[in-house]
């Protein structure tokens, strides 16, 4: 499996769910590497924005905000080590997360079906940018899906961040929640058009104010509760960015 590394190991830590339905729920987090889309904002470029590549990052005009050496962010397990660093923690809810986790659905698979074995009582989620189906077994195996499509400010041609077929697939799956990042009248409009477009349930959409900071999500968090009680959304804060700022492995 291709895992994001953070200091000398694999990044997987034990922290509260920041975002999402399962917000304040403790969970243990597991981050692969790779990921299918670029993201002018993402908060884990480094999963994917490697020396070499040609897309665009927020960061890279910034000090020391150059593309990342493979080697240096990304490392390789297997599907069993990796439930032997997950069983670890005292906790039986665990988040696959990115990058894109559906990139590497078998190995996923093996790694559920260990940590099983040891306890039935193992609950997954996932995190996915909702361009990829899971394939029928992976499906199955997790409880949860948290999709995030992507708005146009995330600096993407449509093709690329929109799959028609996958969404109305999340869409009508009782186990797919939607979440959205937002923070001006544009973005709440893209978001009505997804809605209306692909038949998305408004009693499981989230909408979260963007910011990388408390002073930034309290800017827009105004806006975006408008927005929610005009629409019947679920307002949903970013608490991981509240208690811990930008900081990794939290």
């Amino acid at each position: 499996m291709k895992l994001a590394k953070l200091h000398d190991g694999p990044e997987i830590f034990h922290t509260l769910q920041g975002e999402g339905v399962s917000a304040g729920v403790p969970a243990v987090f597991v981050r692969a590497s790779l990921c299918n889309l670029h993201c002018r904002w993402c908060d884990t470029e480094y999963t994917w924005n490697f020396t070499g590549t040609p897309w665009p990052h927020d960061k890279d005009p910034q000090p020391g905000g150059a593309k990342h050496e493979k080697s240096a962010v990304m490392l390789e397990r297997s599907p069993a080590e990796v439930a032997e660093e997950v069983a670890r923690h005292p906790c039986r809810r665990v988040v696959l997360t990115g990058g894109e986790p559906l990139l590497q659905q078998g190995e996923w698979l093996e790694m559920i079906a260990l940590l099983r074995e040891r306890d039935g009582r193992y609950f997954f989620e996932v995190e996915t940018n909702g361009t990829l189906r899971p394939e029928p077994r992976f499906e199955a195996a997790v409880d949860q899906f948290n999709v995030s499509p992507k708005l146009a400010h995330a600096g993407m041609p449509e093709k690329l961040r929109l799959v028609p077929g996958v969404l109305a697939h999340f869409a009508a799956s009782p186990k797919a929640w939607f979440k959205f990042v937002a923070a001006c009248d544009g973005d709440f409009a893209e978001i009505d058009e997804l809605v209306t477009r692909f038949a998305l349930p408004a009693d499981r959409l989230l909408v979260m104010p963007e910011g990388r900071s408390a002073a930034q999500l309290d800017r827009n968090a105004t806006a975006v509760a408008e927005a929610c009680l005009q629409r019947g959304w679920r307002f949903a804060d970013r608490l991981h960015v509240r208690l811990w700022g930008d900081r990794r492995g939290v």
